[in-house]
């Protein structure tokens, strides 16, 4: 037992303490353990072993990464490989690690270098372009198996609607759902869609129908929440009884509503990064509002208001008194406690708007309390005790 711990603490502390465990009598490390050594020496010690530490933009360098990143697959578990991953980016600015594509095929998954790829989208080579989307594309996957049932079950069981009628109506026609429905039905020949199905609203969809607005801060630090929320809106822009907005900005306003039939095309449509002008967003998105009791309004932000606060509160009081069901999210997200202003996010409680973070499972509890129209202050008190408890664990 004390020859595995000190062959731990020798690990730890990194090669250049191997003369003093000599001195101790420790033993050679295995070859498993002199591979882990060099992998991990890599980040956390001198660089040296492979040399690739100083190497960031420097293709030649890339076999030598490709070599490495198959050496901690193999060491470590997958949820290790990706705190590594992102060490690596973070402490030796491997930024050749996101923009070669044999690279990001064998990177793992991870939501956090998700979010570094997105911010450097621009940079991304062409070569490289297709295995960035793939790589962003294994996420939205895992993320959308465990969320499209939860929220499509959540709407429905919340309207008890049919979505479609049988019954023909030209003027009930939808169009876009028909449309989404029969793209593998184009005809090359008459450079047209043949439907095998035209799906119509009924009245009471008709009726039913909900607006869910969903106005999201596209800073860098809500990487992680802007993939939740892009995905759970490509879910609802999915089902035809829910209309969905998707707005993002910064200082500037980008509305990607048109991007929600594929969320690796909408994730790939933000611009993390730059300033916040909320009040500016919340302004934009009043004009989507048609039938004020029927909207579902999500405001996704740290709060950090770069524009008018005074503004920002005012917009958000006019929407819940005009009957809009406000929500803010502070973050969407399955870490700890996150950062934001809390003075502003007191001011908005203190209008009885929920003001909280939320956990990706909880979604779709969320939305389906709102359709409801229950009262989310009480979800909100509940959310934040699990934030408080999970910080302290």
């Amino acid at each position: 037992m004390q020859k595995e711990q000190m062959s731990r603490w020798r690990l730890i502390l990194g090669n250049e303490t191997q003369e003093n465990f000599d001195q101790m009598g420790m033993t050679t490390l295995s070859k498993e353990q002199l591979l882990m050594d060099s992998a991990l020496a890599e980040i956390y010690g001198n660089g040296e072993q492979c040399g690739f530490g100083g190497g960031g933009g420097n293709g030649k360098s890339a076999p030598k990464i490709s070599k490495w990143l198959g050496d901690i697959r193999s060491l470590f578990d997958p949820d290790m490989v990706a705190i590594v991953q992102n060490d690596a980016i973070e402490r030796k600015g491997l930024k050749q690690l996101l923009l070669e594509p044999e690279l990001l095929e064998n990177l793992e998954p991870d939501l956090n270098m998700a979010s570094t790829l997105l911010m450097l989208k621009d940079q991304i080579p062409k070569k490289s372009k297709e295995s960035a989307r793939k790589f962003i594309q294994r996420i939205v996957d895992e993320i959308n198996k465990k969320m499209a049932s939860n929220l499509q079950r959540a709407v429905t069981a919340a309207l008890n609607k049919r979505e479609h009628s049988p019954l023909p109506s030209a003027s009930a026609i939808d169009f876009r759902y028909t449309i989404a429905r029969n793209l593998k039905n184009y005809n090359q020949d008459l450079k047209t869609i043949i439907p095998e199905r035209v799906y119509f609203f009924d009245r009471a969809s008709k009726v039913n129908k909900w607006n869910v607005i969903l106005d999201i801060d596209q800073s860098g630090s809500m990487g992680e929440s802007i993939i939740y929320s892009s995905i759970m809106a490509c879910i609802l822009a999915s089902m035809s009884s829910v209309k969905t907005n998707v707005v993002a900005f910064d200082t500037e306003i980008m509305d990607l509503t048109e991007l929600c039939q594929d969320p690796v095309d909408l994730l790939f449509g933000f611009q993390m990064g730059g300033g916040t002008n909320i009040a500016k967003s919340l302004a934009y998105c009043k004009n989507y509002i048609e039938s004020p009791s029927k909207t579902i309004f999500f405001l996704i932000s740290d709060l950090e208001e770069g524009g008018n606060r005074a503004g920002l509160l005012q917009h958000l009081r006019e929407m819940k008194e005009s009957g809009v069901t406000v929500i803010v999210l502070l973050a969407v997200a399955d870490g700890g406690r996150p950062y934001y202003d809390e003075t502003t996010a007191q001011r908005i409680s203190a209008m009885e708007i929920p003001c909280f973070a939320c956990t990706p499972e909880k979604l779709p509890e969320l939305l389906e309390r709102a359709l409801k129209k229950y009262d989310l202050v009480e979800f909100s008190k509940q959310m934040k005790k699990k934030k408080t408890k999970n910080t302290k664990q």
